[in-house]
């Protein structure tokens, strides 16, 4: 479980809020349960590097609020539209026994042993998280999908995941698929015989020859350099001088 400092803040106004954005943190608030609503801020630099876990708003979180920790679970983040960094975030309490929805993400493992993939099948993911319906004492961190012994054409469903008695899907009522091993995409043209490539070769040869043969028997006589005596101009002959 992941840890961070965080302090009460008491801003008021939005100078306020900017000057909390300013120094290095980000405003947050805690929510949930009996308690009142916390307004906290936490560090921006310690929240992004959390952030980039695949996990993070499956994974509980300990917040140290002045020396008291609170676990929690990320349940939205909002971004500046043009920077795109963190601008609030808010936390949901987590307490023993109560039962919260939640998006947990799908992890594969053994793919160098998956022999539809040695054979250039393609793992066609339908679902990369799954949403469920559990403790949140016993939220899994991802759920573990082993490609070990996967052929071509077969699939994972719901019912092949183990789930703790307490865990279950939010769709109920069906098995649905997570994630299928297709085949692949493009085929590879298999390779001609080489006696095949060889006879391509001379047929084509033939055709050239032939082609050559018949371009000289249809080549009229007047085309073979012959010319009109009507084709040369007579040279510009200079008129004789006049005798003084």
């Amino acid at each position: 479980m992941n840890s961070i400092e965080a302090n009460i803040r008491n801003n008021k106004t939005k100078g306020q809020l900017n000057s909390i954005r300013s120094s290095g943190n980000v405003p947050a608030i805690i929510y949930g349960g009996n308690d009142q609503n916390q307004k906290i801020s936490i560090s921006k630099k310690l929240l992004k590097t959390l952030i980039e876990k695949e996990n993070f708003f499956s994974n509980i979180i300990s917040l140290n609020v002045e020396g008291k920790p609170q676990n929690v679970l990320p349940r939205e983040i909002k971004y500046h539209i043009l920077t795109d960094e963190p601008t609030h975030v808010d936390f949901l309490r987590v307490l023993p026994g109560v039962k919260i929805k939640i998006e947990v993400p799908v992890n594969f493992i053994n793919h160098e042993k998956s022999p539809g993939l040695k054979r250039g099948g393609v793992l066609n993911i339908v679902r990369r998280k799954v949403e469920l319906k559990c403790p949140s004492e016993k939220i899994p961190e991802s759920l573990t999908l082993d490609l070990d012994g996967i052929d071509i054409g077969e699939s994972f469903k719901i019912s092949s995941v183990k789930l703790d008695a307490e865990v279950v899907p939010t769709i109920q009522g069906r098995d649905f698929v997570i994630a299928t091993l297709a085949a692949p995409t493009v085929m590879k043209e298999p390779e001609k015989p080489a006696e095949a490539e060889a006879a391509e070769g001379e047929e084509g040869a033939e055709g050239a020859t032939a082609a050559a043969a018949d371009g000289d028997k249809a080549a009229p006589e007047g085309d073979k350099g012959d010319k009109k005596e009507g084709d040369k101009k007579p040279a510009d002959k200079k008129p004789p001088e006049e005798k003084k």
